[in-house]
């Protein structure tokens, strides 16, 4: 027996590998989780349960208001979709209820519209809210997904053995893999064996995920924000070497347009989530938006930092009495010598904006012929600015400036430019502390 399972794991090992394809960018679309959560009181709240109608809504919403056009291409389902008992070979349900066309209907009218189709599992006996979970059914699980024509799975870990996870997982996306279709897979791997005090493999981890969560739920506050821009600044030289095309850290959805962040908030996280190659899953209801909101998630210029193809994760470069400067590496690239995309985040709570004066050759920027500078929220224009120039931004509490520095030279250059020629990230990003004032 121990022989045979070492021989399934070696073809599990060689057979699902990173290499599938998808998501050489990070993801983006909408998911239900942090908005409607495990609702399925469809008799007393049928506008806002878990249901077919709710995602076809949503699929609408997505196209109509021009989500779609600016790269929001995913509706992904989360927990509660399930019949609490699996049919008696063993497959998978949706609730009869409140899918009653089934799953494959509501892919088809995700795909006829132009999006794709996302869906939730767990590697445990049950779900996080108790639905059944795909252990010893990952075969049948990963089946039911492919006919019906999912393009997105996630996989949480509620109620497993983080101890598992290292040969479960895997074993998973072999078999998501078998299938044939071609299915971004997000994994939960690397946050429960944190919890559990286990280092996770992240070799192993980007060999078989195309992103992975590492740190808490987000949750509807500035708070719950806060602590993880908070994680991913004081572990970065731990997260940050893992990114790149076709596996991403996840910092987990974006809450914009719901009730716990202020304008200035919302816009701090659409930013540091494009300086941290983010996947970019709206959680928020389409229909009630406003329309300030709508147009910081649908911000064509900080979409295209987070869709950098470079794919390298950004870094905090700073901080230091409340201030923090974010910086990442972007194209276009000439030599040795990379574009940026700047943030300055003020966490200060004093009630008043903070300047920040530094110059670009503090910050990392030394090409010789300068950068054109913009303001990607105020649209501002800059101009060409060299390295030793000094700039001045004003940053309001609790919110955040962001810059796009792009090098003047690039024209054939982009193109023959490999990130591996280029100095590693903590040597570029050279700032020291009294640097600004």
């Amino acid at each position: 027996m121990f022989i045979i399972w070492c021989l399934v794991m070696s073809i599990i090992g060689g057979t699902f590998t990173l290499d599938n394809g998808l998501a050489r960018t990070p993801p983006m679309g909408w998911l239900a989780w942090e908005r409607f959560r495990c609702n399925t009181d469809c008799k007393n709240d049928p506008d806002n349960c878990i249901s077919d109608q709710l995602f076809r809504t949503m699929t609408d919403l997505v196209v109509d208001e021009g989500y779609a056009d600016v790269g929001y291409e995913y509706v992904n389902i989360d927990d509660c979709w399930m019949e609490k008992d699996r049919a008696p070979n063993g497959d998978i349900l949706p609730d009869r209820q409140r899918f009653p066309y089934g799953l494959k209907s509501l892919s088809d009218y995700i795909h006829s519209k132009g999006l794709k189709f996302g869906i939730y599992g767990d590697y445990g006996n049950y779900t996080c809210a108790g639905y059944p979970g795909v252990l010893g059914y990952m075969g049948n699980d990963a089946a039911s997904f492919a006919a019906w024509d999912v393009d997105y799975v996630k996989l949480d870990g509620c109620y497993a053995n983080p101890h598992e996870m290292d040969q479960g997982y895997p074993e998973f996306g072999f078999h998501l893999n078998r299938t044939g279709r071609q299915m971004i897979y997000s994994c939960s791997w690397p946050v429960y064996q944190i919890y559990a005090g286990i280092k996770p493999n992240f070799t192993a981890i980007i060999h078989h995920c195309n992103l992975w969560r590492n740190y808490d739920d987000i949750q509807d506050s500035w708070s719950s924000l806060e602590s993880i821009i908070d994680y991913y600044g004081n572990n970065q030289d731990n997260i940050v070497p893992n990114a790149g095309p076709g596996h991403w850290n996840d910092p987990d959805m974006l809450i914009i347009g719901n009730f716990g962040l202020s304008y200035e908030q919302s816009k701090t996280q659409m930013a540091l989530w494009a300086i941290l190659a983010a996947p970019l899953l709206m959680s928020v209801d389409l229909r009630t938006i406003r329309p300030e909101y709508k147009a910081i998630l649908q911000n064509r210029k900080i979409i295209a930092v987070d869709q950098d193809p470079l794919g390298i994760q950004g870094r905090r470069i700073y901080k230091h009495k409340g201030i923090e400067i974010w910086a990442r590496p972007i194209t276009p690239i000439y030599q040795s010598y990379y574009s940026y995309a700047i943030a300055f985040l003020n966490r200060r709570t004093d009630g008043t904006p903070s300047d920040v004066s530094v110059t670009l050759k503090e910050l990392g920027l030394q090409y010789p012929g300068g950068y054109r500078v913009e303001d990607l929220y105020e649209d501002v224009d800059y101009g060409v600015l060299s390295p030793e120039t000094k700039i001045k931004v004003k940053v309001n509490p609790s919110g955040i400036v962001i810059l796009r520095c792009d090098i003047q030279r690039v024209n054939s250059f982009v193109s023959r430019a490999r990130y591996t020629e280029f100095s590693p990230l903590h040597e570029v990003f050279n700032v020291r502390q009294n640097s600004f004032k």
